[in-house]
């Protein structure tokens, strides 16, 4: 089946570069496509989040597209369920202008993670409470999307209220609305408890979120002293296969993001995706 396997990265992952150095870098490992949390790669040109202007987003917008580069994903990483209701109230405001502005940028998805109801891990994460937060953040968010033509992305993950296939499978039977669907990063699920029986995980993951899944994430991880680390793709210990398998048979050209995967190894991750992918 020659249908060719669709790679981008997220910009941020090339830090500290200017938009011609950005622009350049992604056609020298020909990424056709980028998520792009404008924010994190270019903080002078957007001092907060809600900084942002129609301009803003034209600017970027445009010199991506010229250089034959699409905007995936607009990241818009927010805590969802702040325990502050000020701040809680202000990220939703700062989603809901990334939807606003979304087509400026010539994206269709504005994508987040949900966020913690505390600061790093803490078991509040995993209350029925917390989840029935996130429920109520994203009925106003997609809302939103709804108003303005565009699709919320949510990302499970662990230490987040949204951590396992189970739950957001039952987010999107509580969210009907196409206008909500997955990013699906694999690695996310995993835990030092699950990894042993990944294949089980990442394949109830793309068998129960199936079709709402919009993007793959591709990122790899191992484990060091019982805790998850993430490493470059391909160093790592997560079965990509089932996951190509399906980039390429079950939904050919959906678009897959490498992340965290630093420059230095990033040949060799692009590589080895690419070889796998024309194995399965």
């Amino acid at each position: 089946m020659n249908v060719p396997l669709h790679l981008g990265i997220r910009a941020h992952d090339f830090p500290g570069h200017s938009l011609p150095e950005l622009i350049a870098k992604l056609k020298h490992y020909r990424f056709s496509h980028i998520q792009l949390a404008v924010r994190k790669s270019f903080p002078a040109s957007v001092p907060s989040l809600s900084s942002l202007s129609p301009g803003t987003a034209v600017y970027y917008g445009e010199s991506f597209r010229q250089a034959g580069i699409k905007i995936a994903v607009l990241g818009c990483y927010v805590n969802i369920i702040d325990p502050d209701p000020d701040k809680r109230t202000q990220a939703l405001q700062d989603f809901s202008t990334h939807l606003r502005l979304a087509r400026d940028f010539g994206a269709s998805l504005v994508g987040t993670e949900t966020g913690s109801v505390g600061n790093g891990y803490t078991p509040d994460n995993f209350t029925e409470e917390a989840f029935q937060e996130v429920v109520n953040s994203v009925k106003w968010m997609v809302a939103e999307a709804e108003r303005f033509g565009v699709t919320v992305g949510i990302e499970a993950g662990q230490n987040h209220p949204l951590h396992s296939v189970r739950l957001t499978k039952r987010l999107l039977e509580l969210v009907p609305s196409n206008n909500l669907q997955i990013i699906l990063d694999c690695a996310n699920l995993m835990s030092p408890d699950n990894y042993r029986q990944q294949e089980k995980v990442i394949a109830e993951a793309l068998e129960q979120l199936g079709e709402r899944i919009a993007v793959i994430h591709l990122k790899d991880f191992t484990v060091e002293d019982g805790k998850i680390v993430i490493v470059p793709v391909g160093q790592g210990q997560l079965h990509f296969a089932p996951i190509l398998q399906y980039m390429k048979y079950k939904r050919p050209h959906i678009q897959g993001l490498l992340e965290s995967t630093t420059e230095p190894f990033l040949q060799e991750s692009v590589d080895f995706l690419h070889r796998l992918y024309n194995e399965v």
